[in-house]
């Protein structure tokens, strides 16, 4: 993109009192940024209001720095602030009116007017925008929760790239399940992220980050430098899943974030998925009201891949049964020492307490095995005293 005209955008963009509606209504109406300001103050408002006319013949404040920000950002090769560099890692700016916008994002409701893009750009450009599903869900999810979205996303991964916000929890499980099920030269997940492009939040995140940009894409419609601010992140799921034919929500609680991206996939025709859950745990419950709403309940890869009419490139897992039978992902020997433990236990968290009324054991014994089984990787420590099992039938 030529300079002038990034500028042009940039100005557009960063103008007080324009949003992306307005800005679209002056596209409609006189073409190009460029054309938007040579127009007189007159011909503006016959388009926007008299406030927004007056703003767009102002230079707004800081443009100068933003965009030489945005030029340097564009010229250096490599990842983000901070991250190794990599030659492969390369950076764009894909505008409205770019013949690389993603045509599924371009379809809805509130389009972007810029996607700032940090990765495999140069697999885009080979073979456009994947099909993609977005995979989200809690912050604070259980472990069972996590291991369903990183087998869900690996699996996944062989047909379609994973989309997801970076976040902790089930986003970040999901990313990191799409890395592992990634395929030689196509995007296995994009990261859409609610900070410019050179940022990486939370910080935790930055390793992944780095790991996304080699073998996929970070994608932000944030001006360079924009911090973390709590509505740019509800804003971000619009994008999430736009860029997807549909959304799975792994966990949820009933005022969950993950609940806005499956209703804005709803609204923009797009399928929405569901793993149900315990009956009693509060991150099933977002799930389960979807699921009432017309979620397509899941359990399995395969499942959506049907549902999308996509063809199953591996084995998909299973996910856990939502009732009481047992799931672990690798059961002991038939007479182990905790194998009645295991089944005391079932698939619903359990306290202590009831643990121990289902066994009878003395507290010192129950304690000694369940920290065993919790080091075995069998079983998951809950906040409140709750224990999980954990695994895939």
């Amino acid at each position: 993109m030529p300079p002038d005209e990034l500028a042009a955008w940039l100005r557009l963009t960063l103008t007080p009192g324009v949003g992306n509606a307005t800005a679209r209504r002056l596209l409609a109406a006189f073409g190009l940024p460029q054309q938007v300001f040579a127009q007189s103050a007159s011909a503006l408002r016959q388009v926007v209001t008299a406030a927004q006319a007056s703003a767009l013949l102002q230079e707004p404040p800081g443009l100068p720095a933003q965009i030489e920000t945005t030029w340097q950002w564009l010229m250096q090769p490599g990842e983000e602030t901070g991250g190794p560099q990599d030659a492969a890692v390369t950076r764009s700016i894909v505008t409205l009116g770019d013949e690389n916008y993603p045509p599924s994002l371009l379809a809805t409701e509130d389009p972007p007017l810029l996607l700032y893009l940090m990765g495999r750009c140069d697999w885009l450009q080979a073979t456009g925008w994947p099909a993609a599903l977005a995979i989200v869900g809690s912050r604070n999810p259980t472990p069972q929760g996590q291991i369903n979205a990183r087998q869900f996303a690996q699996a996944l991964a062989g047909q379609m790239a994973v989309v997801s916000g970076l976040a902790l929890g089930i986003d970040g499980a999901a990313h990191e399940g799409a890395l592992q099920g990634a395929q030689p030269e196509r995007l296995a997940t994009i990261a859409v992220i609610g900070t410019g492009a050179d940022r990486v939040y939370p910080a935790r995140h930055r390793d992944l980050a780095h790991r996304i940009a080699r073998q996929g894409l970070l994608v932000s419609e944030c001006p360079l430098g924009t911090p973390p601010v709590a509505a740019n992140f509800p804003k971000r799921n619009r994008i999430i899943s736009g860029l997807s034919l549909g959304a799975l929500v792994v966990e949820a609680a009933l005022q969950s974030g993950s609940l806005i991206t499956a209703r804005l996939a709803a609204e923009q025709g797009k399928e929405v998925f569901a793993i149900p859950g315990s009956i009693h745990g509060t991150q099933s419950r977002g799930c389960h009201a979807l699921i009432r709403q017309g979620a397509k309940l899941v359990e399995t890869a395969q499942d959506i891949l049907e549902e999308l009419r996509l063809p199953a490139s591996r084995p998909a897992p299973a996910a856990p049964a939502p009732s009481t039978a047992p799931t672990v992902s690798a059961p002991p020997p038939a007479g182990g020492p905790h194998a009645s433990l295991l089944t005391a236990l079932g698939a619903d968290p359990a306290s202590l307490d009831a643990l121990q009324a289902r066994t009878g054991w003395p507290t010192p014994q129950l304690q000694a095995a369940l920290l065993e089984l919790e080091l075995a990787g069998q079983v998951g420590r809950l906040p409140g005293g709750l224990f999980q099992r954990l695994g895939a039938a």
